[in-house]
């Protein structure tokens, strides 16, 4: 582990990349890669999670200018139906990195598992908030998928998609159990499966 870090030190064009929407019965899994560049450091990168939306807002906009590069991935629902989650947010991160307009000489991917990417990497565990570039990858691709639940939530209206963005609360149960499965639900998922049982 110590000379995986001892080579990261070296690389000029490290990409922080993560993912969000593994957990929602609804919309895309969304991911982002990041290149930050080291002469202009980003205050107050953090776990997405952790930070209000109004600071993860002015965050990804503080990312977007000052970052060396940035780029968004994302896997439809379709392809979470016919490929299974992990192996969705695996193909939308490496979708990510495709995108960058700089190719990064290595990555560093949040959690245990890493997609095929075409240079080295490395896959942290927690590393949404312990690693700046995995943390602004984080905060990009939570605002741009909780964006797009928004503009759902107008289109398809009734199931609450701003306010939880697909996750499985109580509202989103209930207004698929009295609303049936939309466009953008997954098929895939029990609570959707359980309802189009119903129908």
């Amino acid at each position: 582990m110590q000379e995986m870090f001892t080579f990261t030190a070296n690389v000029r064009r490290m990409a922080g990349v993560d993912e969000v929407g593994r957990g929602p019965l609804a919309g895309p899994v969304v991911a982002a890669a990041v290149i930050l560049d080291p002469a202009r450091p980003i205050k107050g990168l953090a776990d997405s999670k952790k930070l209000s939306p109004a600071k993860r807002e002015f965050l990804a906009e503080e990312i977007k200018l000052m970052s060396m590069a940035w780029a968004i991935g994302r896997a439809e629902v379709k392809e979470i139906d016919e490929l299974n989650i992990l192996q969705a947010s695996l193909l939308a991160m490496q979708r990510a990195v495709a995108a960058l307009r700089i190719a990064p000489d290595f990555c560093q991917v949040d959690g245990n598992k890493l997609p095929h990417l075409p240079c080295p990497a490395e896959a942290i565990v927690k590393g949404d908030a312990t690693i700046p570039a995995i943390s602004a990858a984080s905060i990009l691709a939570k605002v741009y998928r909780d964006s797009e639940m928004a503009a759902m939530d107008v289109e398809y209206p009734g199931y609450g998609f701003a306010l939880h963005k697909g996750y499985p609360t109580e509202q989103h149960r209930h207004a698929l159990r009295q609303l049936g499965a939309c466009a953008i639900h997954r098929r895939s998922y029990a609570p959707v499966q359980a309802v189009l049982k119903m129908e």
